[in-house]
């Protein structure tokens, strides 16, 4: 077991660039081809070794082969190795050299993230994917409108999952409709897959994550949210505390403190852009006109009451934070939900 090896690797598409120090002395450079055989028969030389790598693409599988095999693999966030992606002199050989000058000096200089196990991957990428037809529809959606206005005419407000017919209806004596016809049978056939990829959601979170019931306590948050919620987070025991995750999604603010000067900065978002998304939707249907009454709707109205130019934008920021807080906590606890829990207390507290 070579304790005293440390390895950068720099990872490419087609093949890794590879830095091996002992100790603080460059012993060898070299590259290996990208793929499962020829990473496992290379590293095979130095077993038991600290490997460092950044994240990317390949970071997910690469890392849990090395772990697998029994080498201690720290992934670096790419974000925050300025000194790497900022370089004067960048090259694949010099930055696998400065990973594994980082990875043996301080790894809390990597700021070193987790990568999520590979069930928890393959069951990502349904999500992702609906995501990806979803935002393909929304694009065709409004180009038939923009199309249709061109012309001088429009198509009734409508729901999505309907705009196909309502689109036909209201362009059938129109020779327009001819030439938005496979733009509206495409419209269609996404809505189609869409229903179904919700059902296999929905089916998935409860057979294989009931904890996602849980979740779901909340008006507002449904078999697609708490999924999510639960894939990216993948162990909810990982946070010591339940307001660490608002950090962890990047809806805190930044910070950009000196001396005296202290700047009141937008939130980070440093963490995952899919959920922070879906938090958002469901924090604008709780401050809604069909959003119920509970502790988190009347924290966003008590916001917009200040007034101001991004009074309901900040509020909706603030409730998806407190939404992402409170959903750790059913999630860890397995408490029953009470929408107004606060309220009450500070009723007893009062009398």
């Amino acid at each position: 077991m070579e304790k005293n090896i440390t390895i950068g690797m720099d990872l490419g598409d087609k093949s890794h660039s590879i830095c091996v120090l002992r100790d603080a002395e460059k012993i060898m450079e070299c590259e290996v081809t990208n793929t499962a055989k020829d990473i496992e028969k290379y590293f095979k030389k130095h077993p038991g070794a600290k490997v460092i790598i950044e994240t990317g693409t390949h970071s997910p599988w690469v890392s849990r082969m090395l772990v697998k095999t029994g080498f201690n693999v720290l992934v670096g966030n790419t974000r925050k190795l300025r000194a790497i992606w900022d370089s004067r002199q960048k090259s694949d050989v010099r930055d696998a050299e400065m990973l594994a000058r980082i990875g043996r000096f301080d790894p809390q200089l990597l700021s070193p993230i987790q990568h999520r196990g590979e069930q928890s991957q393959l069951d990502l990428e349904l999500i992702r994917g609906r995501e990806v037809i979803v935002s393909a529809r929304t694009k065709m959606v409004n180009h038939v409108r923009g199309a249709v206005k061109a012309m001088g005419q429009r198509i009734p407000k409508c729901s999505t999952d309907c705009f196909h017919r309502r689109a036909r209806e209201a362009l059938k004596d129109s020779q327009l409709l001819a030439v938005e016809e496979p733009v509206l049978k495409m419209i269609e056939l996404m809505t189609e897959k869409i229903h179904e990829l919700d059902k296999r959601i929905n089916v998935m979170a409860c057979e294989n994550y009931p904890e996602t019931g849980r979740l779901q306590q909340i008006n507002g948050v449904g078999p697609l949210t708490s999924l999510a919620y639960v894939l990216i987070l993948e162990d909810g025991k990982r946070f010591q505390k339940s307001r660490d995750v608002g950090a962890f999604l990047g809806m805190t603010p930044r910070r950009d403190q000196s001396g005296e000067t202290d700047k009141q900065l937008r939130i980070s978002k440093a963490g995952n852009a899919e959920l922070r998304r879906l938090l958002v939707g469901c924090a604008h249907y709780i401050l809604g006109h069909f959003g119920p009454d509970c502790d988190l709707r009347r924290f966003g109205q008590r916001l917009m009451l200040r007034g101001g130019k991004n009074a309901k934008r900040r509020a909706v920021v603030a409730v998806a934070r407190k939404l992402a807080v409170l959903l750790h906590r059913l999630w860890v606890s397995g408490a029953i939900y009470d929408p107004l829990w606060n309220t009450k207390l500070h009723k007893q507290t009062a009398a």
